[in-house]
């Protein structure tokens, strides 16, 4: 056999025992898919990390992906052999791997039974890569690792945060562009299509419309879909894990002035019967904060379906209020 083959045959091997799922204590059941072979995740250690959270049936529960924001914690003593504490231990940075905690373990040590999400479930299952691992130097003192930590980490967000401000205005091209959109852009910046115009009469300051409206992100989830965050129209909550029982659903009520300002905005290029769908910049929407309950992260741009059903004229400018954001 030539060398070269010989070379060849050795590393499929290796990539294969590397793929290979493996057993750990307390059911624990991980496969690592690469390793670049740092020092191992130890307690005490600051971990960032993203990661992607199912079940048994493969459902998507929970991505650092989709919010664009790995997630950052210290690694903190196992309660258990075979816990999410222990499995971290595996890991070094820069290492990718899939591991499942198994859930009647998790709920025999923890004296508490299943989550009701998990209760037909035996594992939880999570694929990570470790971004990050900030270890304390030797002989360090405590209070100097955690100034360290806070410093990078502070300088680490400050960077993140910088790159989305410059990705925003790609993500609002992509959106236009794979929908394909043909736009009109406002000196503010936002972008609309006016579906219909509706009545002549526009809302201004001070009115109240009823609106029928549907929020969504502008990327795409792991479904293939635009993740819709907020809605008044109670079959898109249903079909999106949305529903709220108790919220009246249909036209809703809403001051003119009294959302954030690119739905202001909107609902005054269009009269009563109008539809009118808004891309929203985040220096018009939710900015550098977001809205994490709802699952908008900082400078995301965001796009609104709207139909103005009615307008009630006002007599005074209304307060900017809460925008419409259904709250979790």
């Amino acid at each position: 056999m030539k060398r070269g083959i010989i070379i060849l045959a050795a590393a499929t091997l290796g990539l294969a025992a590397c793929n290979q799922e493996k057993k750990g204590a307390g059911g624990l059941l991980y496969t690592i898919y690469h390793s670049d072979g740092k020092e191992k995740i130890k307690e005490g250690d600051i971990v960032k990390m993203n990661f992607v959270q199912k079940n048994d049936k493969d459902s998507v529960l929970a991505s650092t992906y989709d919010n664009e924001m790995p997630q950052v914690f210290p690694a903190q003593k196992k309660m258990y052999a075979g816990d999410m504490n222990d499995v971290l231990t595996l890991f070094g940075e820069g290492d990718s791997a899939t591991f499942k905690v198994n859930l009647d373990t998790m709920a025999f040590y923890s004296k508490q039974p299943k989550p009701e999400q998990f209760k037909n479930d035996k594992y939880i299952t999570f694929t990570v890569k470790i971004e990050k691992v900030f270890k304390k130097n030797a002989n360090e003192a405590d209070s100097l690792f955690r100034k360290r930590a806070s410093e990078f980490f502070q300088t680490d967000y400050k960077t993140t945060m910088e790159a989305k401000k410059k990705a925003e205005a790609g993500k609002i091209k992509s959106y236009v562009d794979d929908n394909k959109l043909k736009t009109t852009t406002a000196a503010s910046g936002l972008q609309y299509i006016i579906e219909k115009p509706g009545s002549a009469d526009r809302a201004a300051l001070g009115d109240t419309v009823e609106v029928n409206y549907t929020g969504k992100l502008t990327k795409k989830n792991k479904k293939g879909t635009y993740t819709i965050f907020d809605t008044s129209d109670e079959k898109i909550a249903k079909a999106e894990g949305k529903f709220q029982a108790g919220r009246p659903y249909g036209p809703t009520k809403m001051a003119v002035g009294g959302t954030i300002p690119g739905f202001t905005e909107a609902i005054q290029l269009i009269g009563k019967g109008g539809k009118i769908t808004a891309i929203i910049p985040s220096n018009l929407g939710y900015g550098e904060q977001g809205a994490m309950q709802a699952g908008i992260m900082p400078y995301s741009p965001i796009v609104f379906e709207i139909e103005i059903k009615d307008i009630k004229k006002g007599t005074a400018p209304a307060q900017p209020v809460a925008p419409p954001v259904v709250k979790k």
